[in-house]
């Protein structure tokens, strides 16, 4: 019967069993995993989470890198966030329909037949076995002894005896399947829950989670809305030759009124969690400088990022010694050891400081109270990220299984001419040269008569 004259519930029913079949080929799936490893690169190589001038400025329109990609492309197909975009779900999604297709219409039925016990009751069924035995005068109960002490399990009916051990072997693939469905899922939910975001905070300031880079359709209710995060202290530890040895910041987690929740020192590989969001520490910067003029109460300017020629990092501060800001002088340093470096208005260098030294500029003594640091902190929640760590768990005890040969052992004993003879043959799915050495030795002990001869069949 075709497609095309078979009644609308077999149509149905043919059109449903090709497509089941379509998923479960192993070339599907293949491809699909290539598809998949390399968008996976192109997210790697290509900046995830950058901003439009990003973009246009380092994959401009002329000349496009590889003569094609260029911020455009980028953006159009999503490669800025490939693996939020939805046709890099939608792989994910048809790849683990393919295994979950795989897993039952072929995994579970080669398990259960496994697991069925085969019974030969002819000794010329022997003859399709890779591996099998004639014993004029086998031990029949020796044998069977020989077969238990090396795990394998006795089944019997009559004459024939059945053994297999390794079962273990069959299941492994259906564990590496549902693992890297797990996988698969968490991080499907990951992407529609999680989001990823940045701040620069100075020393002593709260703020709220709210400079969101990227985030799922359904992220907001992962996104902190009663609770923001105080920076008590950040500071730098320096290697000897003033190179960053690590960099600290000194985090409290505060509820909306106020009352501090959670309280850790993090550095980078050391992140704070709390409730599902993971705090790392990943940049630093002087927010600003507090100094003092004359007597007045103590000022906090505010410090601007300078790029050097050599493409080194200056922070710079304007300090004023007029009230209309006419004339002042220009404060510049390049990390928090505390040494600044102070020009006047002629851009003259007056003087080099430290935290606490005085100089006086036009007049005016200014005294340097303390630089102010900032520290940059990223962000991120992933709830999918459990159920990864789970799968990749079950896909490591999967594959150990998977490497368990399933043997299979069957005897059969017959009377001819008033003489007992024995059948033995086997065979397994992997380790052959090690399966053959196993049942030729418990042929060669099950032998009853040492003087008899042990035929080959294979």
């Amino acid at each position: 019967m075709t497609l095309a004259n078979s009644s609308p519930t077999n149509f149905l029913q043919q059109l449903g069993r090709q497509c089941l079949k379509t998923l479960a080929d192993l070339r599907l799936a293949i491809a699909l995993l290539l598809l998949i490893a390399v968008f996976s690169i192109s997210g790697t190589v290509i900046e995830q989470g950058e901003s439009l001038s990003f973009y246009q400025q380092n994959y401009p329109e002329d000349p496009a890198l590889f003569g094609f990609l260029s911020w455009q492309v980028i953006l159009q197909l999503g490669l800025n966030q490939v693996y939020r975009t939805w046709w890099f779900l939608g792989l994910l999604i048809l790849f683990g329909s393919s295994l979950t297709a795989c897993t039952f219409n072929r995994q579970f039925p080669a398990l259960k037949a496994a697991r069925s016990w085969q019974f030969y009751h002819q000794p010329r069924q022997f003859n399709k076995l890779a591996l099998s035995f004639s014993l004029p005068h086998g031990d029949r109960n020796k044998i069977e002894d020989l077969l238990q002490n090396r795990g394998y399990k006795i089944f019997q009916e009559g004459d024939s005896i059945y053994a297999r051990k390794g079962l273990i072997g069959k299941i492994g693939p259906i564990i590496v399947h549902a693992a890297m469905l797990i996988i698969l899922g968490g991080a499907i939910w990951g992407a529609l829950t999680g989001f990823f975001a940045q701040h620069m905070i100075p020393s002593g300031e709260t703020f709220q989670v709210n400079n969101i880079i990227e985030k799922g359709p359904l992220a907001d209710n992962q996104i902190p809305k009663d609770w923001g995060v105080k920076v008590n202290r950040f500071w730098i530890d320096y290697t000897e030759d003033g190179a960053i040895d690590q960099f600290y910041s000194d985090l409290s987690v505060v509820s909306s009124e106020g009352e501090e929740l959670d309280r850790q020192t993090i550095s980078v590989n050391h992140p704070l969690r709390h409730q599902g969001v993971t705090f790392y520490q990943t940049n630093w910067g002087i927010a600003g400088v507090k100094v003092q003029l004359n007597n007045s109460p103590v000022l906090q300017l505010p410090m601007a990022p300078l790029q050097t020629a050599n493409g080194g990092q200056l922070w710079g501060a304007y300090i004023p010694t007029k009230t209309d800001f006419s004339e002042g002088a220009a404060l510049l340093v390049k990390d928090l050891q505390g040494t600044m470096i102070i020009y006047d208005q002629a851009g003259n260098l007056t003087d080099a400081v430290r935290a606490g030294s005085t100089v006086e500029i036009n007049g005016v003594n200014i005294t340097v109270k303390e630089l102010v640091g900032s520290t940059g902190l990223q962000i991120k929640a992933d709830p999918g990220i459990p159920f990864v760590y789970l799968g990749f768990g079950l896909l490591m005890v999967g594959v150990m299984m998977s490497y368990v040969s399933h043997s299979q052992v069957w005897l059969l004993s017959v009377q001819r001419d008033g003489q007992g003879e024995i059948y033995l043959g086997g065979r397994t799915n992997r380790a052959q040269v090690a399966f053959e050495r196993e049942i030729l030795a418990i042929a060669e002990q099950g032998q009853g008569d040492l003087n008899s001869e042990i035929k080959v069949n294979a």
